[in-house]
């Protein structure tokens, strides 16, 4: 399978950290794709087009939590049968997984724009903002089959042991959308629906220039001609019962995460801000964690279809050494000087006590996602994903936010305390995760590749 770059042979931390990196700079890309938008805006329009943009990302970010979920699904299905050298498999998942995905694109559409109003009205939008929201949202909505394309292609590239690729795509698309924020929100004026315009287009541009791209390639596994967009029946099974899964566990911690939010900013604007700016600063720190954990997803799902379930084991180990080590730069910057970081986004004097004192205990979940990532992103390989959406949605409804909840009733002045919710749910799901590990029951996650009669690889 000349096109497949296999995860199942070689040095396991050369293998980890060359798959690994273009997935740390590829979130590192998305992160700041996100903020390019609220820049912009921030510097062209008014305070009423920020919350606009501010509201409708977090709206969206909702979807987008449901799409990358579910594209994991087929990332698992595809690396597994790449493992098992099933060609002919791999080829009708990539064209079963794209088809699926273009329809579930039009569906999510036509729900979007008919429930953003009573969704932009959930999450309490300012009326002043509420027109400008609309439009933010309603234009992202159009766009949302460029975004389950973006994602499905960037999925079937993983899954085929290529996370070169999918960086070029998203930093094309990157590079595309601070362009033409420039242009739509600084010199036309278009405010919050340039800035989704915006957005819609660059994902767009990415989007055929990577099919583009693939199609000139020519020992490409898939060739995109009209009869290889297929459904097959089988295939659409196992890439929901894997995805669903995963899909319902990110979800269901964005809303968590809103959730504790709300709480935190029942206790007063300077705890609101604090904790604000301490999320910007998390999305960056945790990027190692979550990158190695796409990596070894993959990597487990190759290596337990190529029957190499020790292999997956060993290349575990290393992918938590790799990402602690990456995260203990930030843990010890949110120790040592967590002022600093405050005073990055310009805080002031309360506002950087307020945020120091809450990052010097969330922070120590820098080091437990580590561990937590990448034994989800393992489990998830190993087709194992209902195991990790059960961890994850308990740790959040039965862990984070309760206790963050009593500890802002207890401690209603306390960020400090606050801050424990998050490594505390965690360090549960850690806790499950070796219990589960010990069991040994991961071993059998690919055990239905073996069904029915093996084909002959070439």
């Amino acid at each position: 399978m000349h096109d497949q770059n296999s995860l199942t042979e070689g040095n396991i931390y050369k293998a980890l950290i060359t798959f690994g990196l273009p997935f740390l700079v590829a979130n590192f890309i998305q992160a700041l794709y996100g903020a390019v938008d609220m820049a912009v805006v921030g510097w062209f329009t008014s305070a009423e087009s920020v919350a606009a943009v501010s509201i409708g990302t977090q709206v969206t970010q909702m979807l987008n939590s449901l799409i990358s979920g579910l594209t994991m699904g087929g990332t698992i299905l595809i690396a597994q049968y790449v493992g098992a050298r099933r060609r002919e498999d791999t080829r009708q998942t990539i064209g079963t997984m794209l088809t699926l995905f273009a329809l579930a694109g039009v569906f999510f559409m036509a729900v979007m724009l008919v429930a953003t109003p009573g969704l932009l009205r959930l999450v309490n939008t300012p009326p002043a903002s509420m027109a400008a929201a609309k439009q933010y949202v309603y234009i992202c909505s159009g766009g949302i089959l460029f975004i389950f394309g973006y994602n499905a292609i960037s999925a079937v590239l993983r899954g085929l042991g290529d996370s070169k690729r999918p960086v070029m795509f998203i930093a094309i698309a990157c590079v595309t959308n601070i362009v033409l924020d420039l242009l739509f929100v600084g010199a036309l004026g278009w405010g919050a629906a340039g800035a989704a315009g915006a957005t819609v287009l660059s994902q767009g541009v990415s989007l055929v220039l990577s099919i583009w791209m693939l199609r000139r390639q020519k020992d490409f596994i898939f060739d995109f001609s009209r009869s290889s967009f297929r459904m097959q029946r089988d295939k659409v099974g196992r890439i929901i019962r894997l995805g669903l899964p995963v899909s319902m566990q990110e979800t269901i911690v964005s809303v968590s995460f809103l959730a504790i939010a709300a709480i935190v900013n029942s206790m007063g604007v300077v705890a609101a801000a604090a904790t604000g700016i301490c999320s910007k600063f998390d999305s960056f720190a945790m990027l190692p964690a979550s990158a190695f954990s796409g990596a070894i997803s993959a990597f487990a799902g190759q290596n337990l279809g190529a029957g190499k379930p020790e292999r997956a084991h060993k290349a575990l180990r290393a992918s938590i050494l790799l990402a602690l080590f990456c995260s203990f730069f930030f843990f010890a910057w949110a120790q040592l000087w967590p002022e600093s970081i405050m005073h990055i986004f310009k805080a002031s004097d309360e506002v950087a006590l307020a945020g120091a004192q809450y990052m010097r205990t969330f922070s120590f979940d820098f080091m437990l996602v580590a561990f937590g990532f990448c034994y989800n992103g393992f489990f998830n390989g190993c087709g194992r994903t209902v195991f990790v959406m059960v961890t994850g949605v308990a740790a959040s409804v039965c862990i984070r936010l309760p206790l963050a909840w009593v500890l802002s009733r207890l401690f209603p002045s306390s960020l400090t305390v606050i801050g424990i919710a998050a490594p505390a749910a965690t360090l549960c799901s850690v806790a499950a995760a070796l219990v589960y590990m010990r069991m040994g029951t991961w071993r059998g996650g690919a055990a239905f590749l073996q069904e029915g009669t093996p084909e002959t690889q070439r």
